[in-house]
């Protein structure tokens, strides 16, 4: 009883501290996603006003709107460009700590909505892109290993043929063969499943390059591991050794290089997105930097930056849950 009633209503060593971990873990990535976010608005800032011309031109409506030089004064008093550089950065990072993207200065509409009506065209683009260019490089892995040596020369050069095709080169032939020559797939993206099939095509062959590349040559050192002869000693067949054992070694790679991959179906995006007339951040953020929008630049190059610290830290989690070693760490 004296034991019971020392201990009742303490919680176990484990309870106790399990969190910890996972405090520290959650910290460390707000702290990363704060200065990312600092980090690319700072850069933004600097970036635009080292273009030259001037923003207030833009702000009504570019060089050809032949704006009077009062009209272009009140549009500096208006938007705080007339104060120095120093205050227009303070600023920016004031509004930007309470949620305030400002106003874009071409379309004259809050940046947020822009955002909105934007992302989800992207977003869509980049996941199909993503999810295609994971099948295809699992599927060159696979291949690779259970296929022998030829298999695996064969599976090397076609990611390297992949990895090394431009986007807008890819892009273009397509659209001459797919849409042109044969009339399978409308030539732009109208708002339907076909309008989408070569745009995910186009972002997702490169991508499945680089990634069979990484994953290939990990099952290949997965397949020569001390686990892989155990399980063959102990009368497993090779496409057991593939499946049970080496494809979990061989998605490693392919997880850590996630936010890698987010970057670059982001800034191909911005190439799809033109060739095949097809909306999203992409264009928006071509058209943004062809006009000096400040803030408009700045919304879109805030939300791609959080969608990276977002993949990146979903990709630890899937690290963790694909590999027990790190768990162990």
């Amino acid at each position: 009883m004296i034991a019971d009633s020392t201990f009742a209503g303490r919680p176990s060593r484990g309870a106790a501290t399990w969190w910890r971990p996972a405090g520290l873990w959650l910290a460390r990535r707000a702290g990363s996603a704060v200065f990312v976010l600092w980090a690319v608005a700072t850069l933004i800032f600097v970036a635009i006003r080292l273009i030259p011309g001037d923003s207030a031109e833009a702000i009504m409506g570019g060089p050809g709107s032949q704006a009077s030089a009062e009209a272009l004064e009140a549009a500096r008093t208006e938007y705080g460009l007339d104060r120095p550089v120093g205050v227009q950065y303070l600023t920016l990072l004031g509004h930007l700590a309470t949620g305030n993207l400002g106003t874009s200065y071409s379309l004259k509409v809050p940046v947020i909505d822009v955002l909105t009506a934007q992302l989800p065209g992207t977003l869509g683009l980049a996941a199909g892109a993503w999810i295609v260019a994971w099948l295809i490089a699992l599927g060159l892995a696979l291949y690779s290993g259970l296929g022998g040596r030829g298999a695996a020369a064969v599976g090397s050069a076609l990611e390297i043929a992949a990895a090394s095709v431009p986007h807008f080169w890819l892009g273009s032939v397509l659209v001459l063969l797919l849409s042109s020559a044969w009339r399978w797939l409308p030539p732009v993206s109208n708002g339907t499943a076909a309008g989408l099939i070569m745009p995910i095509v186009t972002l997702a062959l490169p991508l499945a390059g680089f990634l069979g590349q990484v994953m290939r040559e990990s099952m290949a050192t997965a397949l020569n591991s001390p686990f892989a002869l155990s399980a063959r000693a102990r009368g497993e067949s090779e496409a057991g050794v593939v499946l049970r054992h080496a494809l979990r070694h061989a998605a490693l790679p392919g997880v850590a290089l996630s936010g890698w991959a987010l970057g670059s179906l982001v800034s191909g995006a911005v190439v799809v997105e033109s060739i095949f007339a097809r909306p999203g951040l992409g264009r928006t953020l071509l058209e943004a930097v062809t006009l000096r929008d400040v803030p408009l630049v700045t919304g879109v190059a805030l939300v791609s930056a959080l969608a990276y610290v977002v993949v990146m830290a979903l990709s630890d989690l899937a690290e963790r849950a694909i590999d027990p070693r790190i768990r162990t760490r």
